[in-house]
């Protein structure tokens, strides 16, 4: 059998200056606006149904989109693992394999997918009957899940096309795909909603449309990467063992972040509806230093990937430095942001006097978290690039179990103030762990990636 066609090697082989700040901000730039353009479908669906009648309708599609998002959420492990594997094929120069890393992960998309709308369909009912208040919610809610349940092949297929494109270094292509989805959401949701009076069920099936319209673009974008051919062959199967092994940590960890996420929640709303209202508010400062961060840490994964894959430690050591300056640079930009602007962005979220003076007087916790949070976003880049998903479950796993619970038991009396200081020692545990680990065992070069 012939052996695996070779792509070209990136360019530090040939260029030891490679990678450049262009290389890096060339990927976190088009991420950053890709991860930026996602809260606008969320303002669209409020926006379509608040101005109905009705105010149940924008209910139901809060709890129906609850719904769905956990459980997407918690499969999002198919883009990180995706993006690992591909870079490092990439890096070894295997054409073949990176074309098998996207066939190998749209099989498993498709096979979840399926698992997923069993489950969700046997169980959005009672799920969504334990969120409403009203039995017609509940109902609603419901038909909202199970219309997006048809668009759950399409939307697990594009956490995979969207993390082999990262791994590919082709952020633009990422860009391009989920712009297409999300615009088309937003123009169908005003279509659907208030020109054909379709209501709950136009806002799911805008969602539909839009990532299956996205997912065509995204297999366009692929076209030439031999996807018509089988998925695996003979020696090939043995190739699967890689991505479930590295998946399934992935998602442990995604449930464990989900939980106390979840938890910060709980304990807000344990301590009145106007602390946990401006929570909420806050939380949209979070939420934008993650759209950023993850942006660079999306570059790293992929420029950390490729160096291993292409076993080049001068590249490696590179993307490291760089990807590490950017970072930092960008939280502190961040919380540079917060501190002088925050005041104004709270005030333009909320009328309400108390609920302002409460968000404003919690507002340097979110705003210090960028600094602190920086380095588990980086890290969890690096190890992402490195296929090292072991490392992040078990990081993730012990700075929630032995500093995020414990710290918030010891500051509990001191209020939101204390569930805020946990939530910072939780990201600053992370980051001290995953150092540890990185220390170690540092990252290094293997020849030929996982695939040599």
């Amino acid at each position: 059998m012939a052996g695996p066609q070779q792509l070209s090697k990136p360019g530090a082989r040939s260029n030891p200056a490679w990678p450049r700040n262009a290389d890096v901000l060339g990927m976190a730039a088009p991420m950053i606006a890709a991860n930026l353009s996602v809260p606008l479908v969320g303002v669209a669906d409020s926006t379509v149904m608040g101005h109905l009648e009705d105010p149940a309708g924008l209910a139901a599609v809060a709890i129906g989109s609850t719904l769905f998002s956990v459980a997407f959420t918690a499969l999002n492990f198919l883009r990180m693992g995706t993006t690992g594997l591909t870079s490092q094929a990439v890096g070894a120069g295997l054409q073949d394999e990176v074309a098998d890393c996207l066939r190998r992960g749209l099989l498993l998309a498709l096979l979840l997918a399926v698992v997923l709308m069993a489950l969700l369909g046997t169980t959005a009912g009672p799920l969504a009957g334990l969120l409403a208040s009203e039995s017609a919610l509940a109902g609603d809610a419901a038909g909202y899940v199970y219309v997006r349940l048809w668009g759950a092949p399409a939307t697990l297929c594009l956490f995979v096309f969207t993390g082999w494109f990262i791994g590919r270094g082709r952020g633009r292509d990422a860009l391009l795909v989920v712009l297409t989805v999300n615009l088309t959401n937003i123009l169908l949701d005003f279509l659907l909603v208030w020109g054909l009076d379709a209501g709950v069920g136009g806002v799911a099936s805008a969602s539909v449309i839009a990532e299956i319209i996205g997912l065509a673009v995204a297999a366009g974008l692929s076209r030439g990467e031999g996807l018509n051919r089988q998925v695996m062959s003979g020696d090939r199967w043995q190739h699967f063992l890689p991505l479930l092994r590295l998946n399934l940590p992935l998602f442990l960890r995604t449930i464990v972040l989900m939980l106390c996420f979840a938890f910060i929640t709980a304990a807000g709303a344990r301590l009145g509806s106007e602390v946990l209202a401006a929570n909420a508010l806050l939380m949209n400062f979070l939420f934008l230093s993650s759209y950023t961060l993850d942006g660079f840490a999306n570059a790293a994964e992929s420029l950390v990937g490729r160096s291993i894959g292409a076993g080049d430690e001068v590249a490696l050591r590179r993307s490291v430095a760089l990807t590490t300056r950017w970072t930092l640079a960008a939280s502190a930009a961040l919380s540079l942001l917060f501190f002088t602007l925050g005041p104004a962005a709270i005030a333009l979220m909320t009328s309400q006097d108390g609920l302002r003076t409460v968000a404003v007087g919690h507002l340097a916790w979110v705003a210090v978290l960028p600094l602190v949070g920086s380095w588990a976003f980086l890290f969890d880049g690096y190890m992402v690039g490195a296929m090292r998903s072991g490392e992040m479950r078990d990081s993730m796993a012990w700075a929630a179990m032995a500093a995020f619970l414990p710290a918030w038991w010891l500051l509990r009396d001191f209020g939101n103030h204390g569930l805020w200081a946990a939530f910072l020692v939780f990201f600053a545990a992370r980051g001290a762990i995953q150092a540890g680990m990185l220390r170690r065992r540092p990252l290094q070069v293997v020849a030929g990636g996982h695939f040599g």
